[in-house]
């Protein structure tokens, strides 16, 4: 890459849409390794053998839109406005259905709708909801931030931060098995993360917006100057991220 000014990359990040939740923009300035249990593959093996599927904070729809065998009922929905529209265009050729559903709002189905419930990153889980909307035997598969993910990052910005109080994997079984479901699965990964410029970590920032929250160029600019030169100096930013696979059942009547 040819060298930049800091003020350069961090203009051309800011400028960058964030919208949906591919990563593309990052090809070739930062890499992230991938969980070892596939999740995206998980999702379509289930999607293939159910009637009735529901994806919940399906970003732009990126995870369903690799699923080759649909159910007959595909339902997704978003809370992010952008991300609706997108999750919309993406989902049109399965014949998905997306609601827009505001954070914290019930889900707008029936009881025991649906037998498969999905959802990679959610930003929080309602698990009475879950197992509402869940038929008896039907099952909830998700993909979750673990605690302290991308630690090494947030604390370039913010400085020394207490140790996470949630996102624990012991919190979600725990809360799984209050909403009466069973666990019959839970794998964890740290995984790598490599950012090799300041505009990678930037753009990166203003999408993954709890990694920094309330971050502001301008009010964070002496942050990401240093760690601009951090990068220039040695390479590459470091950090890790944490990621939990769990999977719940709803016991049959």
């Amino acid at each position: 890459m040819v060298d930049r000014s800091c003020a350069e990359l961090i203009a051309e990040a800011a400028a960058a849409p964030v919208d949906g939740w591919g990563f593309d923009w990052l090809d070739g300035r930062a890499t992230e390794e991938r969980p070892p249990w596939g999740y995206a593959r998980q999702v379509a093996t289930r999607m293939a053998g159910v009637g009735a599927a529901l994806d919940i904070d399906t970003g732009g729809g990126e995870v369903l839109a690799e699923v080759p065998q649909p159910p007959s009922l595909l339902v997704a929905t978003e809370a992010w406005p952008p991300n609706v529209a997108v999750a919309r265009r993406t989902l049109r050729r399965l014949d998905g259905r997306v609601v827009q559903v505001g954070p914290g709002s019930r889900l707008p189905f029936r009881d025991a709708a649906f037998d498969l419930v999905t959802s990679r990153h959610p930003v929080d889980t309602w698990w009475a909801e879950i197992a509402r909307v869940l038929r008896p035997g039907g099952r909830y598969l998700s993909q979750q931030i673990g605690a302290g993910t991308m630690r090494e990052l947030s604390e370039a910005v913010l400085w020394p931060l207490p140790p996470p109080a949630a996102r624990h994997t012991a919190q979600a079984v725990a809360a799984a098995r209050a909403a009466n479901l069973d666990v019959v699965r839970l794998e964890q990964a740290t995984l790598r993360a490599e950012f090799h410029d300041i505009g990678a970590v930037v753009w990166f920032l203003r999408k993954v917006v709890w990694t920094v929250p309330d971050f502001d160029i301008d009010r964070h600019r002496p942050q990401l100057e240093r760690l601009h030169r951090l990068i220039r100096a040695e390479g590459v930013f470091v950090a890790y991220s944490r990621r939990f696979l769990i999977e719940a059942v709803k016991p049959a009547a």
